[in-house]
């Protein structure tokens, strides 16, 4: 299995204001579903950061993600560790398969894959 990419993931409201302050710093938008904004470097796409208000299908905004190439192997050695798997696997309608876990931190951490 091999990570993708890795996107801090920042509890907010302030879309509009984060969107403007990150733009001072180079980023643009790349996706915005209203719920969520990602922002990234246009010369280095895999530089992101999102800023979400809410989840729209589990019960908490995670601190960071984490896209691999293989979700449901990472799935697997996730959960045979009896790590809390806070949000099940599942295919989401914006295009990804996911969960969410708890790391030995405490923090939320949402695994992906795009379908």
């Amino acid at each position: 299995m091999a990570v993708r990419r890795v996107v801090p993931n920042i509890s907010s409201d302030a879309a509009q204001e984060s969107r403007a302050f990150y733009g001072l710093l180079g980023f643009e938008e790349v996706m915005d579903l209203g719920w969520i904004t990602t922002l990234a470097s246009p010369a280095q796409p895999a530089a992101q950061v999102s800023f979400m208000a809410y989840d729209r299908t589990a019960p908490v905004v995670p601190d960071m993600s984490v896209e691999v190439d293989d979700v449901d192997a990472a799935y697997a050695a996730v959960r045979d560790t009896g790590a809390e798997i806070v949000h099940p696997l599942q295919d989401e309608e914006w295009g990804v398969r996911r969960f969410f876990v708890r790391d030995p931190n405490g923090r939320v951490i949402n695994v992906l894959g795009h379908r």
